[in-house]
């Protein structure tokens, strides 16, 4: 390398450190934000972004209970949020730093304040339900053209789900949304914290469990986009992404996500700043940079998702504002129920429960 080359090498070295004089480290879930908005914010606000992914709340959990996690925005659902803010692990958010904040759907703002009171420490990113993917091909091939298809039946019925075997079923790899969704099969409060209710979903789930492919929280996507899996439990983003991956791809695989007709889960993801946030004021940086009515739009129009902003709506694409599996009706709306975090004792139980569950034993 000539001195000529060296000195270029050292002058890009000092401009790009100086382009970035700081860095934020923001902490998502997989597959769950446009790229091009990430060089987008880079490029408007001279930060550097570090962007690291994660596809459970678990391991999330486990990160910021054990504190240092490094990151200066991470992304909670609400029950985990709620249990962490508890724990001290979130700082309040400034607002006076927040001027996109007026853009906020206070409809949503209202159900989030169950997890967050008065919507101090988190604000909305995207919000969905739990509900079910289906090949709709292979689904009737197996149960017929009266398959159950937007009911839990399709799932909780050994029945069923020996017959689907034959094509192959994903679960989330979630026991706070599949247990809850198991007790209002079973007739029961979803969000009981009763450990002996919560013990009545073992019998439902373990008679199933020999018919469940795999538990994962995100695998699901591809699988049922390339027909290789035919029912997942699942998110409804990620599902409405299954069924557009298969479409682009024109393989003749139809995807359809339902709500479960007896009442999904409604889910709310937030993002918040850890206690310990190495750059708290670039992290209310990135957080207003989202709540930009056209950023969080272009959020969502990549990602399937309902999002938390008011503002937005107008810059969703018809695909997304004008499909019910992404913005329920007002009925749709009114079935879909809550949940609120396991005190330590019972979490125990689930944990405990969830783990005979997938190892089937």
């Amino acid at each position: 390398m000539t001195f000529k080359s060296l000195t270029l090498t050292a002058v890009m070295a000092l401009a790009t450190s100086a382009a970035f004089a700081e860095e934020v480290r923001v902490y998502n879930w997989s597959d769950y934000i446009d790229e091009e908005l990430l060089a987008k914010f880079e490029e408007e606000t001279g930060i550097k972004l570090i962007y690291d992914v994660f596809d459970s709340n678990e391991v999330l959990e486990t990160k910021m209970l054990a504190g240092g996690s490094g990151y200066d925005v991470v992304v909670p659902t609400g029950t985990f949020l709620q249990r962490q803010i508890q724990a001290g692990a979130f700082q309040k958010l400034d607002m006076s730093k927040l001027p996109n904040h007026a853009n906020m759907w206070d409809q949503i703002e209202s159900r989030t304040a169950q997890y967050d009171p008065g919507n101090e420490y988190s604000i909305n990113y995207m919000w969905g339900t739990t509900g079910l993917g289906v090949n709709v091909g292979k689904v009737k091939e197996v149960l017929g053209e009266d398959a159950p298809m937007n009911s839990m039946d399709l799932v909780f019925k050994p029945e069923n789900m020996e017959k689907l075997a034959a094509c192959g079923v994903h679960f989330l790899d979630a026991p706070t949304e599949l247990i809850p969704a198991a007790l209002k099969y079973l007739g029961e409060n979803p969000d009981s914290h009763d450990p002996d209710v919560i013990e009545k979903v073992e019998p439902v789930l373990m008679g199933v469990r020999p018919y469940i492919q795999k538990f994962h929280s995100s695998e699901y996507i591809n699988a049922l986009a390339n027909g290789d899996i035919c029912v997942a439990v699942g998110w409804s983003g990620d599902i409405l992404q299954a069924r557009d991956r298969a479409a682009e791809a024109d393989n003749g695989v139809e995807i359809e996500y339902h709500a479960f007709k007896q009442g999904s889960l409604m889910w709310f993801d937030q993002m918040a700043i850890p206690v310990d946030a190495p750059n708290p004021d670039a992290a209310h940086k990135f957080l207003n940079f989202i709540m930009d009515a056209q950023n969080m739009a272009a959020a969502s129009n990549y990602v399937y998702y309902a999002n938390g902003n008011k503002a937005s709506q107008e810059f969703l694409v018809e695909d997304v504002i004008g499909d019910t599996a992404i913005y329920p009706d007002e009925e749709t709306m009114q079935n879909l129920y809550t949940t609120s975090p396991y005190p330590a004792k019972v979490q125990r139980t689930v944990t405990r429960l969830w783990t005979k569950i997938k190892s089937g034993t």
